[in-house]
């Protein structure tokens, strides 16, 4: 079942619409200090509280963007944005590989598992944690399931903002250079993507840092980062 909490912002008074997409194992109380942020910015918000453990990518896919697409339409809020967390990065990946992209203005991605995760290859082969976690945490891996590594590149406008910071060494141990204790920053980068930022919080804490929403807000307006560290790229949008 997918339940919204939508923007206080009337459509008439917005230009644009906002899609906010949480991690797995969340829901959409982690992305409402970003919501309220693009809401104070003028945005129309649709924020998704989608199943993340109980359905594989493809089905969740489907069913939380579309879900949000809809709801945009039936605002006439336009054009559509997306703001994403970790698994909710991947949704708008699949989604845009099955459906034409066409009226989607810009995409930031946070701590998403682009090129998939050794410590999600190392925790779909422990029961309980595999359970837990369900189907779509079993896909988050780099080996044959994943499905990260089977989706192409950026179809869309996209910042990609990541994590360098752990407070789990085990699983760092696991992972190749920075890492945010969930993926390694070079496992967020997509090919495709228009600027990329890498900020110092770990991978559950991202989506509600005070910087990482503000470089987020600052991204859907201008369509680049900032600030030390900010890279730029020819890409999607060209």
């Amino acid at each position: 079942m997918l339940f919204f909490a939508f923007s206080t912002v009337s459509a008439r008074a917005a230009t644009q619409c906002v899609i906010l997409l949480h991690g797995l194992t969340k829901d959409s109380r982690s992305m409402r200090p970003l919501q309220r942020q693009l809401v104070d910015a003028g945005y129309y918000t649709v924020n998704i509280d989608y199943p993340s453990r109980e359905r594989p990518i493809a089905e969740l896919s489907e069913q939380a963007v579309q879900a949000g697409l809809e709801q945009c339409a039936r605002v006439n809020a336009a054009p559509v944005n997306f703001v994403t967390h970790s698994l909710g990065g991947l949704l708008v990946r699949h989604y845009f590989e099955q459906h034409s992209p066409q009226g989607v203005n810009r995409v930031v991605m946070m701590a998403p598992p682009n090129n998939g995760s050794r410590v999600g290859d190392i925790l779909s082969c422990i029961p309980i944690i595999k359970d837990v976690n369900g189907p779509a945490g079993r896909q988050l891996g780099t080996g044959a399931g994943s499905v990260p590594r089977q989706l192409g590149p950026a179809r869309f406008d996209l910042g990609i903002i990541a994590g360098n910071r752990s407070y789990n060494p085990i699983a760092s141990l696991l992972l190749s250079g920075a890492d945010d204790g969930r993926i390694a920053v070079d496992s967020a980068r997509l090919e495709g993507m228009c600027s990329f930022l890498v900020l110092p919080h770990t991978h559950g804490s991202i989506a509600g840092d005070e910087q990482a929403i503000s470089q987020a807000v600052q991204y859907l307006q201008r369509g680049y980062f900032s600030g030390a560290g900010a890279e730029q790229f020819d890409c999607a949008a060209d």
